[in-house]
């Protein structure tokens, strides 16, 4: 994690939200964003299954072409159609809204947040791989509410970065939820794997006994852990295929990395300097583990390195537009997103880290690569599908399709312009963001006594702030 403020663009959006002047309708036409005569405001309708027809904006797919003048049908939570206007069918009965002069694109996925209030492993040990974020996680904590007024829809939410293995992470939707069951896209905890592992390198991890004092310590107790849980996947195979040997005893750690080295749980791996990220590199492809690169402040500067790597299922880059921070991350760059794409690596991703850097400014760090030298299309698609699949969702969420989750954004600008504001957040065909909500807006814009548990998160999770 960078320490790192981000305070500048942050005060210029919170600005641009506050002080923008409202849109103003022509006479005798239908103001952009109303419902159309007869139409029922979706979001606070009963019976949200009926299909809604959201009609007149430029539509940014994700996995096709923007469409101008174009028409989104939602129904039962899921997208039915997209397209342009008069080549969509809307269905008999449908709901419409007309969104002239708005723009829709998917809900925006982060690969990497620590919202929710939750913590991780503590100072017993340097590798903590059984434990699981999930079990530390306020589905209420008002970090959520302010992330869902910066767009985000889909998050990965990890435990601390303190350790070499940190532990479980979860993969949640910020639906409106009484718990945290009704935010996890797993449907059973004790079953399914519901999130990734999270994994630190670099001067994080780096402390007095049980941690490691170096990086070479580091990385050999990294393998060691990983050498152990080799050999007890292979005792438990055996025991199956030969029931005559006695199996041994179950052991939470080692489950959890040989989910890992089955490629069934990604490792997300927080690292920054050059050489700790061959060092991932290094790791995954001995023991074959799908990694995704968390930060990767150096990425620039073996970029050709990463997208080279077999095991690398994307890089998710943090965008950082204030000086300060950690010694490690000196060299960090605007310029790594475009370095990477430029090098071949097919899914580059942001994410927040928050609170290192805002949710509700998270479009901010597409720009930034825009400018630095990423293609607009690249950026805005690691704001979306290229974080889906570094998770795993790339078939639910992340581009606007038919089948998939209705999780998208009305924004009443382009989505790379400082003076865009997120007007409504929709998960799942529900809105759960509306910045004329006075409730609501507070999230995007902040106020007195607003966002009370969603404090600034720690990075090494269990120490005292000192």
């Amino acid at each position: 994690m960078i320490l790192r403020p981000a305070f500048l663009l942050a005060g210029i959006l919170v600005a641009a939200a506050a002080h923008s002047p409202p849109v103003v309708a022509q006479p005798g036409a239908t103001q952009p964003g109303a419902t159309q005569a007869g139409a029922t405001p979706p979001g606070t309708i009963p019976g949200v299954d009926a299909p809604v027809a959201f009609q007149g904006a430029r539509i940014i797919p994700i996995s096709g072409p923007e469409i101008e003048d174009g028409v989104l049908v939602v129904e039962g939570g899921a997208i039915v159609a997209v397209g342009r206007r008069g080549e969509v069918q809307v269905p008999a009965g449908a709901r419409t809204v007309d969104v002239t002069g708005k723009v829709i694109m998917p809900g925006l996925v982060d690969t990497h947040s620590h919202i929710g209030g939750g913590d991780g492993g503590d100072a017993t040990a340097a590798l903590h791989p059984s434990v699981r974020i999930l079990d530390a996680l306020d589905a209420r904590n008002d970090g959520i509410k302010k992330a869902r007024s910066g767009g985000v829809t889909t998050v990965n939410v990890m435990p601390g970065s303190g350790h070499l293995m940190s532990g479980q992470t979860a993969y949640l939707k910020l639906r409106e939820g009484r718990t945290i069951y009704d935010l996890l896209l797993c449907a059973d905890v004790q079953q399914e794997i519901c999130g990734g592992m999270k994994m630190a390198n670099g001067t994080n991890p780096r402390r007095d006994p049980p941690f490691p004092g170096t990086r070479a310590r580091a990385a050999a107790m990294v393998r060691s852990h990983f050498v152990r849980a080799q050999e007890y996947r292979d005792r438990v195979a055996a025991a199956d295929a030969d029931t005559s040997l006695e199996p041994p005893a179950r052991d939470l750690e080692l489950e959890a990395l040989v989910e890992v080295l089955e490629g069934r749980r990604i490792v997300h791996f927080h690292t920054h300097r050059h050489d700790d990220i061959l060092t991932v590199l290094r790791l995954a492809r001995e023991f074959g583990f799908r990694v995704v690169l968390q930060h990767v402040s150096d990425a620039w500067l073996v970029a050709d390195e990463i997208a080279a790597a077999p095991e690398v299922v994307g890089s998710s880059i943090i965008i950082i537009d204030a000086p300060g921070g950690k010694l490690e991350a000196v060299n960090v760059s605007f310029e790594s997103g475009g370095a990477l794409e430029r090098a071949g690596q097919r899914v580059v991703g942001f994410h927040t880290d928050d609170g290192i850097t805002d949710s509700r400014f998270f479009l901010r760090s597409a720009a930034l690569a825009v400018r630095a030298g990423m293609s607009r299309d690249f950026a805005l698609r690691a704001m979306t599908l290229a974080g889906a699949e570094m998770m795993d969702l790339e078939d639910r969420v992340g581009s606007l399709e038919p089948g998939k989750d209705a999780d998208f954004l009305v924004l009443s600008g382009d989505p790379l312009s400082v003076y865009t504001r997120v007007e409504e957040t929709w998960i799942e065909g529900i809105r759960v963001f509306d910045l004329s909500d006075p409730v609501h807006r507070g999230y995007a814009v902040g106020g007195f006594n607003l966002l009370r548990d969603s404090g600034a998160h720690h990075h090494h999770g269990w120490e005292d702030h000192r």
